[in-house]
């Protein structure tokens, strides 16, 4: 096991790995921008460096810099969390060579999965169905006409290193996709240095389901079940949970087949996630979407059904240890939700609301979780994502799990900024949610519901 490890990221992932790194022995070190100073991981660390000012660009996303931290301070690994440099194969790459260990896949790994045209083929030649699209990359209008013609409208234009919704356009004719085209185009070569695109068939509101894998250096992949994400406002996700409601226990048997499946084609190492897409048509079909190279914002809901800790693994398998245990010995037991609670105001288009929270009490009780790294007092810096925390809950089945959702959604107290946990309550008391009837644009429709309501209370 390492002696020491340097956490490359901020906020409640760097307050996790510091938790999972105490209870392996493992020594910490926290690096932090200035906005970051006062943070709750910054304070828990065994050791913690100023690395810069508050623009990622000027210190969380500094390589050289972040491998100076750690030569100085003789760290054993790097834990890179979720998001900044997480899914950078350079970086991946760059702490091999100074002789760090890089608490993820290998850097080949990444390379091959993040260029979401070369996952497609690997996935393919492995007998993983992948949604319909082009051969590879599109270079030219012509080559996108051509493909959206052959596919059908309508199409999505993909930047082959896209993320978080970036670089993707939806086009339902072909003045759309040439539009679509030259703006994703730009979008991906400013946020991704990388312009490259792809067109995929668009299914109209599927169920996104995404599957929890943990594979170790000896050949040894298990999957943890799979994860139903399908509750999310311009592909960033709101509320996660597993098991799915939408699928069938022979769906979910042949997802976890082709998970693992997936994980072995591309020789991947340590947690990752493979996403799915459900046949909106045919809800037994199922295409490989893409896969991440890190871990999941969501992971605990995985850990609380199957109690297994994904970053404690991670780390382990990172160390060169075998996985503790097999795809037999996983048991599943109950049902678990994940709310995101983050710092914006739903009723301005999610606009980010940072600030000072005058007052925070997370949920807490019999079955409730709450991963944060927020307190009261905590400023909410401007120059990040939003997130406040991530409640997660439990229950014996989905019944119960909604039930102690409500309630520990209801015991949040937060003043001094606004936050998602109002719409979050609108959604989980939806007759369709409670149902478990919902699929990616859900949310979309309880806004457009909710905004002819707005409407029409103004004109009275």
């Amino acid at each position: 096991m390492f002696n020491k490890v340097m956490i490359a990221n901020r906020g409640e992932i760097a307050v996790r790995i510091i938790r999972a790194c105490r209870e392996l022995g493992v020594r910490t070190v926290m690096v932090y921008s200035k906005a970051d100073a006062d943070s709750m991981p910054v304070k828990m660390a065994d050791e913690a460096v100023c690395i810069g000012a508050p623009p990622p660009g000027e210190s969380y996303l500094l390589i050289e810099r972040l491998l100076t931290v750690a030569a100085i301070c003789d760290v054993d690994a790097i834990h890179p969390g979720y998001g900044f440099l997480s899914e950078n194969p350079y970086f991946a790459e760059a702490c091999r060579r100074h002789g760090i260990t890089f608490i993820g896949p290998t850097a080949d790994a990444m390379k091959a999965l993040g260029d979401k045209a070369m996952a497609r083929e690997t996935m393919q030649k492995a007998g993983v169905k992948t949604t319909p699209g082009s051969d590879g990359v599109v270079k030219t209008e012509a080559d996108a006409v051509k493909w959206a013609k052959k596919l059908g409208y309508p199409v999505i234009v993909k930047a082959v290193a896209g993320g978080g919704g970036r670089g993707m356009r939806i086009a339902h004719n072909e003045v759309s996709l040439l539009q679509g085209f030259h703006s994703a185009k730009t979008e991906a070569e400013n946020a991704f240095g990388n312009g490259d695109l792809y067109i995929e068939k668009f299914l109209v509101n599927p169920r996104h389901i995404e599957v929890q894998i943990l594979a170790d250096n000896f050949g040894n992949v298990i999957h943890l079940g799979e994860r139903d994400c399908s509750v999310q406002r311009r592909n960033q996700k709101l509320i996660e949970e597993t098991p799915s409601p939408g699928i069938s226990a022979k769906v979910r048997e042949k997802i976890g087949i082709a998970a693992v499946k997936a994980a072995k084609a591309a020789n991947y190492t340590s947690a990752g996630t493979i996403e799915f897409l459900l046949d909106p048509a045919d809800p037994e079909k199922f295409y490989f979407m893409e896969m991440n190279t890190r871990i999941q914002v969501e992971h605990p809901v995985s850990e609380m059904i199957t109690g297994i800790d994904l970053v404690k693994a991670q780390i382990e398998i990172a160390a060169g240890r075998k996985l503790k245990i097999r795809q037999k010995d996983v048991e599943f037991r109950g049902h678990a939700i994940e709310c995101r609670i983050n710092a914006e105001d739903w009723e301005r288009n999610f606009a980010p609301n940072p600030g000072k929270l005058e007052l925070f009490i997370p949920a807490g009780g019999p079955n409730v979780r709450m991963d944060t790294h927020a307190f009261s007092g905590y400023f909410i810096p401007p120059y990040y994502d939003s997130l406040i925390g991530k409640l997660i809950v439990w229950g014996h089945d989905r019944n119960e799990a909604l039930g102690v959702c409500n309630r520990a959604l209801d015991e949040i107290v937060v003043k001094g900024v606004k936050t998602t946990i109002p719409f979050q309550k609108r959604i989980i008391a939806h007759k369709n949610f409670v149902e478990g009837k919902y699929d990616t644009g859900f949310v979309e429709s309880v806004l457009q519901k909710l905004s002819k309501s707005a409407t029409k209370e103004k004109r009275k």
